[in-house]
């Protein structure tokens, strides 16, 4: 029985005849209820998700401090960043959008309304896109020398860079393969989402991340940190077996990981051909839009790899998709924490709220989960300038990189104002998709990507290669800004609201908070950049930890001075899972 149905119960009891002041009063309530439960249970999935988010991104920072080490931040470095980004970028291209935001609601609605709860359906979708994903992914390997030709900047047709461009395909064809392995990834932990088992989708990427680690690890005990001079150029075919190969065997181990939750989660597969009069259709027309939408994001990214690959080609001191990348590791980290971990739990909740017809708990649901994501977000957007600079010496200030790691600063200080655009929008396409509205998410996507691309050509064909990747993030900011207010416009107008009044409200007071919380950081930052201005990797660290610790801490004396109740739902659901000697007050 739900919170409502409760509450309703118990006033019912007590006056078998209530008044409409009463019926209105226990209606109050019983929503409340609701809405306090739906949170507290929100959060405690999310907790389980970001558990393993946290893991999986500290392992995948090991990971870029390792590739920074080994090959640099230059042309060397780019040629394998950009190999190994294309599967992703093809998964995503050719069947992400659908695995990830179609899918689900599709799943929900044939465990309910199916007599098996689901599971044919579920057979079906499995061996079709099984099907699809292994011939597209064989297509691609022998199109890899086309596939690099699209991604690589004009410069790389001149002879002096052939063997960097022989490099790239080389690697192509190594990594290629991934694409299958990514999307049956995501189709596996879909399904187990759908059945309520958010954490093994989560956890899974560590074993890609500890592969990883130990690839870069045995290449640079055989190979030792690239030279200034090898910065720029190609690899030998050793070095593109030994880290192709290695690549591909991490996303493999990620998806045989989430095999054994499968069964354990009640589901048998089944190998089922029946496509035809099984609902099917109807997934895939939802997922047209969903393809041209994927089409259109992959367009704008394509340009940004074109670009980025362009200013390392041109100058030693060039930056491009490996600084671009990286820093947009760091960015993405509360991101998935928070962000992806919330939308994850609510979109299920969302989509039954959409087939039930009830788009105002729809709205209730999507705008609080709007609120407990900015309570992070917004903070963390608003630090991540003041650490920049002491994070970039942390991560990358070592081998290959233990010189050039200024050259990240920039671009990771300009994510943080980034990120914050990036959520609203982020968080409003899910509300698009339990409603089914995937059209409309289309044409918000062309404007964001049509401001990307704009706003990246204008600004990189004008700066200097050591400016390209800020000049790509500010075309991010741009992009995602408009995105954002696009998307939280139309969805308001769909759903008949989303509590803008409040969410202003609620935003001013959080805004004075992290603003506050910022600058008191910034002051202690600067006062210890005065004391150390040439210091070590180790000292920089220490900067962070009390540049961070300064921020946490103001912030959350603020946020219960303004009384800010999403902060305080989050902290009292992490202290709950502290051991209770770790917590004041509280008792065994």
């Amino acid at each position: 029985m739900t919170g409502a149905e409760t509450g309703t119960g118990a006033d019912a009891a007590q006056d078998a005849t209530p008044t409409a002041e009463q019926a209105e009063s226990a209606s109050r309530v019983a929503a409340a209820e609701a809405a306090a439960a739906d949170q507290k249970s929100l959060l405690g999935s999310s907790a389980v998700m970001a558990a393993g988010t946290v893991v999986s991104r500290m392992s995948g920072f090991v990971r870029t401090a390792l590739l920074a080490a080994a090959l640099g931040a230059g042309l060397h470095a780019d040629l394998f960043t950009i190999a190994n980004t294309v599967p992703n970028m093809l998964y995503i291209l050719l069947a992400g959008g659908v695995f990830n935001a179609v899918l689900v609601p599709q799943l929900v609605r044939s465990m309910k309304g199916d007599p098996d709860g689901g599971e044919a359906y579920t057979n079906r979708i499995i061996t079709l896109a099984g099907i699809f994903l292994l011939l597209v992914t064989i297509g691609l390997v022998v199109a890899a020398p086309l596939v690099m030709d699209v991604l690589l900047g004009s410069e790389f047709g001149e002879p002096e860079l052939a063997a960097q461009r022989s490099s790239a395909i080389d690697f192509a064809r190594y990594c290629l393969p991934q694409v299958f392995f990514y999307g049956m990834f995501v189709l596996v932990g879909q399904i187990l989402n759908a059945r309520g088992r958010f954490g093994p989708m989560m956890w899974a990427p560590i074993a890609n991340n500890v592969l990883a680690v130990a690839v870069l690890a045995a290449y640079l005990l055989l190979n030792g940190p690239a030279t200034t001079a090898e910065q720029s150029g190609p690899f030998s075919p050793g070095q593109e077996l030994l880290l192709g190969v290695g690549s591909t065997l991490g996303i493999v181990a990620q998806l045989v990981i989430l095999v054994p939750y499968l069964r354990s989660a009640g589901f048998r597969y089944r190998p089922r051909f029946d496509f035809r009069g099984t609902g099917l259709g109807h997934t895939l027309r939802l997922g047209t839009w969903t393809v041209a939408f994927v089409i259109v994001n992959q367009l704008a990214y394509t340009v940004v790899v074109r670009l980025a690959s362009g200013g390392t080609a041109q100058s030693p001191e060039g930056t491009g998709i490996t600084v671009y990348s990286s820093a947009m590791l760091i960015m993405m980290v509360p991101h998935s924490v928070v962000t992806v971990s919330l939308a994850t739990a609510i979109l299920p909740r969302l989509s039954a709220h959409a087939a039930e017809g009830r788009l105002p708990d729809l709205a209730t649901g999507l705008a609080s989960t709007l609120r407990t994501a900015l309570v992070v977000i917004l903070p963390f957007g608003l630090l991540l300038p003041v650490l920049a600079r002491d994070i970039s010496h942390v991560v990358w200030g070592h081998g290959a990189t233990a010189d050039t790691w200024p050259r990240y600063a920039p671009t990771l200080a300009l994510l943080g104002i980034g990120l914050v655009f990036f959520t609203l929008h982020y968080l409003m396409l899910r509300g698009f998709y339990a409603v089914e509205r995937t059209r409309t998410v289309f044409w918000i996507q062309c404007a964001v990507s049509g401001t990307n691309i704009a706003v990246a050509v204008a600004l990189v064909t004008r700066t200097d290669p050591a400016q390209t990747s800020p000049a790509l993030v500010v075309a991010y900011i741009a992009a995602y800004a408009v995105g954002s207010l696009v998307s939280y416009t139309v969805l308001r107008h769909l759903l008949g609201g989303l509590g803008t009044r409040r969410l202003l409200a609620f935003g001013a007071r959080l805004g004075l908070a992290a603003v506050l919380a910022t600058g008191l950081a910034l002051a202690v930052v600067v006062g210890l950049d005065a004391l150390s201005p040439d210091r070590p990797w180790t000292l920089s660290a220490v900067h962070v930890l009390v540049g961070g610790g300064v921020d946490v801490v103001a912030f959350l004396l603020l946020a219960r001075l303004l009384r800010i109740e999403e902060v305080t739902a989050i902290t009292g659901l992490v202290t709950s899972r502290l051991p209770s000697r770790l917590v004041p007050g509280r008792h065994r």
